[in-house]
């Protein structure tokens, strides 16, 4: 009977074959207890904001498919650049 690969991707890395942590990446770790952060790391410039800072509030809209596509085409992000340009529209 032949070995199956079904699911097995082919390019599956052996976790014991991960480079050591160099002092740069300790120090710019998140440091975490528990759910609580203690000191944020250096890469929380993405995703949604801090539990703590004000968060935005999911809404449904209905727009015009061109505006959207004229958005999605300049690629990832495009949600953020509406809601800049909502913002500029209102003078906020």
């Amino acid at each position: 009977m032949s070995e199956s690969n079904i699911g097995s991707p082919g390019n599956w890395v052996d976790p014991d074959d991960a480079p050591e942590w160099t002092e740069e990446m300790f120090a710019e770790a998140e440091v975490r207890v528990g759910d609580e952060i203690v000191r944020p790391g250096k890469w929380r410039s993405v995703g949604r904001p801090p539990s703590g800072a004000l968060p935005k509030r999911q809404v449904t809209l209905r727009l015009d498919p061109d505006v959207i596509d004229k958005f999605r085409a300049d690629g990832p992000g495009w949600q953020a650049r509406i809601n800049e340009a909502l913002r500029r529209a209102a003078g906020l």
